[in-house]
C-alpha cells in the first residue's frame, strides 16, 4: 500500500521551496524598474501557499519511506516543480503559450538548456532569474536541498537520494545521507560564488554575472543573451567558463576530497582521468581540424575548440560559435559528443563517462576471455572489481537509451521534422545538453517545434536527467505489484 500522505507532503515541501525561490528575482525586478514584481510575488506566495496546505493537511504521515514511493516522489516532483515553474511566464505574458511556457521550464529544472525564446534581452530581469535559477536548482536536485535541510525523512531520505542521484556508483562522503546532501550543496555555492566574483572580474555585470554562474554550475545553458556566450568578446570570460563547466562536469565527490587536499583520490580516479582524456582528445582533433581549415588565429581557434568540446561534453550547451558552420566532419563529431555526458555525481546529464569507461573497459575483456575462456578477467574500476550486476545494468541502460533516442526521432519525423533536425532534437533532450544539429543546432532553438513534439521532447527531458530507470520503473506492471 503506498503511503500516500508523505508523497504528499513532500510535494507541499516542494512547492513551498518553488515559491521562495521564484521570488528571489524580486530585488532584480526593483533595481532594474522591471513590470514583473506583481507577477513574481503572486506566484510565489501562492504557490508556496498551496505547498504550506499540502504539508499541512498531510502533518501526520509516517516518517518511512520506501524506495518505491521514493520514485514516485522523485518523479512527479519534477514534474511538479515543471508544471508550477511555468506560470509566472504565462500570467505575465512574456510566454504566452503554456506549452512554451512548460518546455522552457522542463528545460531548466532539468538543466537540458533548449529553449523557445527568440527575444531572450526583452525579458524582465525578474523572470530571467527564474529562468536561471530552475537550472540551478534542478543541477544539484531539488530533492537532495530538500533533504539537506529539512531532516524530516528520517532514515527513509535515502531512497530518494538514490532515486535523485542514480548511475553505477553512489560515492557517499558521509555517513548519513543529509550530511552529505549538505556538503554537497555547500560546495556547489561555493563554487557558484567564485565563478560570480570572476565573471565581474571579467567585466560582465552583476546581474549576468550571477545568472551565468548559477546555470554554469548546473551545467544548464541558459544565458541572458540571445546569442549565449558569444555576446561577450572576452578571452577571460571564455576562458572562466572552460574552467567552471569541467568543474560542473566532475564527480562532486572529488571536489570535497580536494578542498580537503585527499589528491590520491583524484589521481586514482579512473573516470576522471578517462573525462580529462577524451576532452583532450577531442579538442586536439578539432584544433587540427580547425587550422587546417585555416579558421582562426591560433588562441582563438584552441579557445573556441576548447569551449565548444566543453561545453557539449558536460552537457551545458554554451555557445561561443556555430560549429556546424565548420563542415560536415565537426557536425558529425559534436552530434557524437551529445552521447557523452559528464561525470557520475556532476551536474552534467547524458549518459556519464563511467558508463562509456565500463562499456569499453567491458568490451576489451571480452576480447581477452575469447583468447583466454578459462582465465577469470573482472573489470575493474579504480582497482576495484565491478560486480556482474553492475555491467549489466550498464548494458542495459545504453540499449534503453539508445531505443529510445531512436524512438524519439522517429516521432519528431513523424510529426514533420525533417531527419538531421529530428536527430538533433531526440539527442540532446535525452542527454540534457540543449543545441543539437539541424534547425536546432546552436545558433537556433526549438521555437519552431510542434507543440505535441514539445511535449514529447520534456519527457525525453525528464527520462534523461534521472537518467532513465528512475521514470521507467514506474510504468512497469511489477511496480505496482505488492
Amino acid at each position: 500500500m503506498l503511503n500516500l500522505k508523505i508523497i504528499t507532503n513532500f510535494i507541499g515541501v516542494v512547492l513551498i521551496l518553488n515559491g521562495l525561490f521564484m521570488m528571489l528575482g524580486i530585488p532584480f525586478s526593483l533595481y532594474y524598474g522591471d513590470n514583473d514584481i506583481i507577477v513574481l510575488l503572486a506566484c510565489g506566495v501562492g504557490i508556496s501557499l498551496i505547498g504550506f496546505i499540502l504539508v499541512l493537511l498531510t502533518r501526520k504521515h509516517e516518517k518511512e519511506i520506501s524506495k518505491r514511493e521514493g520514485y514516485i516522489v522523485v518523479s512527479v516532483t519534477w514534474v511538479i516543480m515543471a508544471l508550477f515553474g511555468a506560470i509566472p511566464f504565462v500570467v505575465h505574458g512574456a510566454i504566452p503559450s503554456y506549452t512554451d511556457a512548460f518546455f522552457e521550464t522542463m528545460s531548466g529544472f532539468t538543466t537540458t538548456g533548449a529553449s523557445i525564446l527568440n527575444d531572450i534581452e526583452s525579458l524582465p530581469h525578474g523572470l530571467l532569474f527564474w529562468r536561471s535559477m530552475t537550472q540551478w536548482l534542478g543541477g544539484m536536485g531539488v530533492i537532495v536541498l530538500s533533504i539537506a535541510i529539512l531532516p524530516m525523512l528520517g532514515i527513509g531520505g535515502m531512497q530518494l537520494f538514490v532515486a535523485e542521484v542514480p548511475g553505477p556508483t553512489k560515492d557517499k562522503i558521509h555517513p548519513r545521507v543529509r550530511e552529505t546532501a549538505k556538503r554537497l550543496w555547500g560546495i556547489y555555492v561555493l563554487f557558484t560564488i567564485v565563478e560570480v566574483f570572476l565573471l565581474l572580474l571579467g567585466g560582465m555585470n552583476l546581474f549576468d554575472s550571477v545568472n551565468h554562474a548559477l546555470t554554469t554550475m548546473a551545467t544548464g545553458g541558459f544565458s541572458t543573451k540571445q546569442s549565449s556566450i558569444a555576446a561577450y568578446d572576452s578571452p577571460f570570460i571564455h576562458y572562466v567558463m572552460i574552467v567552471f563547466m569541467f568543474i560542473a562536469g566532475t564527480n562532486f565527490t572529488l571536489h570535497y576530497h580536494l578542498l580537503h587536499r585527499n589528491f590520491s583520490a583524484v589521481k586514482k580516479n579512473d573516470e576522471f582521468k578517462f573525462y580529462l582524456k577524451l576532452i583532450g582528445t577531442v579538442v586536439t582533433i578539432v584544433i587540427i581540424g580547425l587550422l587546417l581549415a585555416d579558421y582562426a588565429g591560433i588562441e582563438k581557434t584552441f579557445r573556441d575548440a576548447l569551449f565548444q568540446v566543453v561545453s557539449i561534453i558536460t552537457t551545458t550547451g554554451y555557445v561561443t560559435s556555430d560549429y556546424e558552420l565548420w563542415g560536415p566532419f565537426f557536425q558529425v563529431l559534436f552530434f557524437l559528443l551529445l552521447f557523452t555526458g559528464g561525470s557520475a555525481g556532476s551536474t552534467g546529464g547524458g549518459i556519464k563517462m563511467v558508463r562509456h569507461y565500463l562499456l569499453i573497459k567491458n568490451s576489451m575483456m571480452e576480447l581477452k576471455r575469447l583468447i583466454h575462456p578459462r582465465a577469470v578477467i573482472p573489470v575493474r574500476l579504480n582497482k576495484s572489481t565491478v560486480p556482474s550486476d553492475i555491467i549489466s545494468n550498464v548494458l542495459a541502460f545504453f540499449l534503453f537509451y539508445i531505443f529510445i533516442f531512436l524512438l524519439g526521432t522517429l516521432i519528431m519525423s513523424l510529426i514533420g521534422m525533417d531527419f538531421i533536425s529530428a536527430l538533433g532534437a531526440s539527442a540532446t533532450s535525452i542527454g540534457n545538453v540543449g543545441p543539437g544539429i539541424g534547425t536546432v543546432g546552436p545558433t537556433m532553438n526549438f521555437a519552431n517545434v510542434p507543440d505535441i513534439g514539445k511535449w514529447i521532447l520534456t519527457f525525453l527531458m525528464l527520462l534523461g536527467r534521472l537518467e532513465l530507470f528512475t521514470v521507467l520503473v514506474i510504468f512497469s506492471s511489477a511496480f505496482w505489484k505488492k
